[in-house]
C-alpha cells in the first residue's frame, strides 16, 4: 500500500471579479515508503498547491487523496492536523527558524504536541537529533549565530525530529551554496534512507532532481513522469 496516493486531484480556486483558477488539473501520484521523488516546474505551475495537498495542509477540489488507504478529504480537521504532525516534516528554502530561540529550542517546537514520554523527554530527544546533523556543540547557538548550512540542518532537524514518514522539501538548498547544498541533500538522504521514509523534494535544481529515484516535472498543473532531469 502506498503512504500516500492523489488520484485525479484538481485544485481551483476563486479570484475576486473574475473566473475561477484551476492550479491543479487531474494530477495522480502514489508515494510509497523508502521512496525518493523530486517534482520539477516553473514559477506558478503549481508546485507548492501540491506540496501543500501531499502535506494534508490544503484538500483537493475534485478527486481524492489518501494517506494509509484513508480518504483525506473525508476526515475531520483534527484528524488531518494529528496525521500531519505525526507522519509530514517540511523542509524550506527559508529556513523559518525562530529568532529568538536556541537551536535546541527550535528543534524541541514540535515536540511540544507530543504527549507521554515523547512529551517529557523533548529536550533530550532533540538534542540527539541535532547530535545527528552534527551540531551537538551549537545546542545553544541563536539562528542569527549560525550559518546558512547550520541554519539547513536545524530546521532538518526539526522537520525530522518527531520521526516522519513523509517529508516534503521545498527548494532545500536554494539559499546555499552549491557544496554546502550538497552536503544537506545528502544528510537529507541519509536520514531518509535510514527511517525508511518516503521523501519528496520540489527544486528548480537538475542536480538535487538527479539524486532521487523518480523524477516528475509539473507544467501548468499537469504532472508527467519526466524522461530527463531538466531545470
Amino acid at each position: 500500500m502506498s503512504l500516500i496516493e492523489l488520484t485525479d486531484v484538481s485544485r481551483t480556486v476563486q479570484i475576486p471579479d473574475a473566473d475561477p483558477l484551476t492550479i491543479l488539473s487531474g494530477v495522480s501520484l502514489a508515494v510509497d515508503p523508502g521512496e525518493r521523488l523530486s517534482v520539477v516546474g516553473r514559477s506558478g505551475s503549481g508546485k507548492s498547491t501540491l506540496l501543500n495537498i501531499l502535506g494534508l495542509l490544503d484538500l483537493p477540489t475534485t478527486g481524492d487523496v489518501t494517506f494509509d488507504g484513508e480518504s483525506v478529504p473525508a476526515m475531520r480537521s483534527g484528524r488531518r492536523d494529528r496525521i500531519r504532525g505525526s507522519n509530514v516534516g517540511f523542509v524550506f528554502q527559508q529556513f523559518n527558524l525562530l529568532d529568538g530561540r536556541t537551536a535546541l529550542e527550535n528543534v524541541t517546537m514540535p515536540l511540544l504536541y507530543a504527549t507521554g514520554p515523547t512529551f517529557w523527554g523533548r529536550e533530550r530527544i532533540a538534542a540527539e537529533m541535532l547530535d545527528r546533523v552534527g551540531l551537538s556543540h551549537r545546542l545553544a547557538a541563536l539562528p542569527g549565530s549560525l550559518s546558512g548550512g547550520e541554519q539547513q540542518r536545524v530546521a532538518i532537524a526539526r522537520a525530522l525530529v518527531r520521526g516522519p514518514r513523509l517529508i516534503l522539501a521545498d527548494e532545500p538548498t536554494g539559499a546555499l551554496d552549491v557544496e554546502t547544498g550538497q552536503s544537506v541533500m545528502e544528510l537529507l538522504d541519509d536520514i531518509v534512507r535510514e527511517e525508511n521514509a518516503a521523501l519528496v523534494t520540489i527544486t528548480h535544481d537538475p542536480a538535487i532532481a538527479a539524486r532521487s529515484n523518480r523524477h516528475f516535472r509539473l507544467d501548468a498543473g499537469h504532472l508527467a513522469v519526466a524522461s530527463e532531469v531538466v531545470a
